[in-house]
């Protein structure tokens, strides 16, 4: 099997210093002196000082905290449609190649929206839930607020997302700004099938059309086993109400669907035997296909990983041990494993997980890499709980129209050039 210097080792290999654990050990032994550290060779007065923060009386309270002003840059990437004569048309992307773990924090999630944010009374607004259903209700937010909640982590993911990587031409921009339409809350709210079963579903019931109060009420056609199975009333989002952007009062969510399905400011759910077939969902998130026909209701989002660091537009300051991190997700359920290569996919090794307990959420995987110096070509692929597992560019390519911009779920590559550049490959 051909391997290159740096390549990761083989994670099925025993523990005899070469395997995984070894490595682990032996990168964080040598990463402690080599890699960043300054070596401290005795206690002195002037070393022992401290900076001049130490000696300052701090800040006081605030009613809601703010990051540190050091870490003001960390900021969404806008993508407006219609730059200022539409402001809130477009997306804002999340900087995954700044955040960790596998929680996306409320101020950094990523937004798609058709019309702007509504500045929405919670007092005044009302839920409404028809159509075919033996009682149509009508539900205040105060009255939503009194079911029983449940609370759950789940992903959100625009179906355009990495969309801007089918450009013929790789883009050298950061990884957020490619493939930033996805993050990761935990989500609190009311089962949808509750609020159903109390307005009584009628047999001939079969779809649900979710409609929002934004100003281009933007509706989607939902299947009643999704909304039946685990679909979300949602009301909070990290532990606090939903943010404006956010949907709030009260927005949809159907873990693993498309991110334009799980509808924001959700105003009326109504129940029909047919979907909708809305403006939202037949001029546009369709797939396109070889032959000029288009898919309709391809809802589950696929499998998918995605390296954050390093990843496109950092550079490695020196050679040595480095931990190659990122996320993956699968619509589908829970991630099982994630191989990354640097090696341009001739040689895979498999990395550790944080989060893989959490079906529909996003997934933290890790591997430690020595960087000698040469070229080397990363990427990671994941393979889900129902065995799926996630492309190469040309496969997923060769599926469609040219002109398809959604559910783009292939292999990202980066290259590590020998100045330790990282670039946005095409492989």
């Amino acid at each position: 099997m051909k391997k290159i210097i740096g390549d990761p080792p083989d994670c099925d290999a025993p523990d005899t210093g070469k395997g995984r654990r070894g490595f682990l050990k032996q990168g964080a032994a040598l990463v402690t002196g080599a890699a960043s550290a300054s070596l401290v060779q005795g206690a002195n007065a002037q070393g022992l000082a401290g900076q001049p923060w130490e000696r300052v009386y701090g800040a006081g309270f605030t009613g809601y905290g703010q990051p540190s002003r050091f870490e003001q840059p960390v900021m969404r990437h806008m993508r407006r449609a219609y730059g200022d004569l539409a402001p809130g048309s477009g997306s804002a992307l999340a900087p995954i190649e700044s955040l960790e773990g596998i929680i996306t924090p409320s101020g950094l999630h990523n937004i798609r929206s058709h019309s702007g944010t509504p500045d929405i009374d919670p007092k005044e607004h009302q839920l409404l839930l028809h159509g075919l259903v033996q009682r149509p209700l009508k539900f205040s937010m105060e009255a939503l607020w009194s079911y029983p909640m449940t609370t759950r982590t789940h992903f959100v993911e625009c179906s355009g997302n990495s969309a801007a990587a089918l450009a013929p031409q790789p883009a050298q921009v950061p990884a957020g700004a490619m493939h930033g339409n996805i993050a990761c809350s935990e989500w609190t709210g009311v089962p949808l099938r509750m609020l159903l079963e109390e307005a009584g579903l009628l047999p001939q019931a079969r779809w649900l059309l979710a409609e929002g109060a934004d100003s281009a009420h933007m509706s989607r056609s939902i299947p009643v086993e999704k909304a039946l199975d685990d679909a979300l009333i949602a009301l909070y989002q990290n532990g606090e109400r939903l943010r404006p952007e956010q949907g709030y009062p009260v927005r949809l969510l159907l873990p693993g669907f498309e991110g334009n399905m799980n509808v924001k400011w959700l105003r009326r759910l109504k129940v029909t035997e047919e979907p909708t077939y809305t403006k939202d969902e037949t001029s546009k998130y369709t797939d396109l296909q070889p032959d000029g026909r288009a898919l309709q209701f391809t809802f589950e989002m696929g499998v998918k990983s995605v390296i954050t660091r390093p990843s496109s537009t950092m550079k490695l300051p020196r050679t040595g041990f480095y931990e190659i991190s990122g996320i993956a997700w699968s619509g589908a359920g829970r991630i099982r494993r994630v191989e990354v290569s640097t090696d341009g996919g001739a040689t895979w090794a498999e990395a550790a997980l944080t989060g893989e307990e959490r079906p529909k959420a996003l997934v933290r995987f890790r591997l430690p890499w020595e960087w000698t110096g040469r070229e080397a070509v990363l990427q990671s692929r994941a393979t889900d709980e129902k065995g799926r597992r996630q492309p190469v560019r040309k496969a997923w390519l060769a599926q469609y129209s040219p002109a398809m911009v959604y559910h783009n779920n292939s292999i990202v590559s980066w290259a590590v050039g020998a100045d330790g550049s990282v670039k946005n490959v095409y492989v």
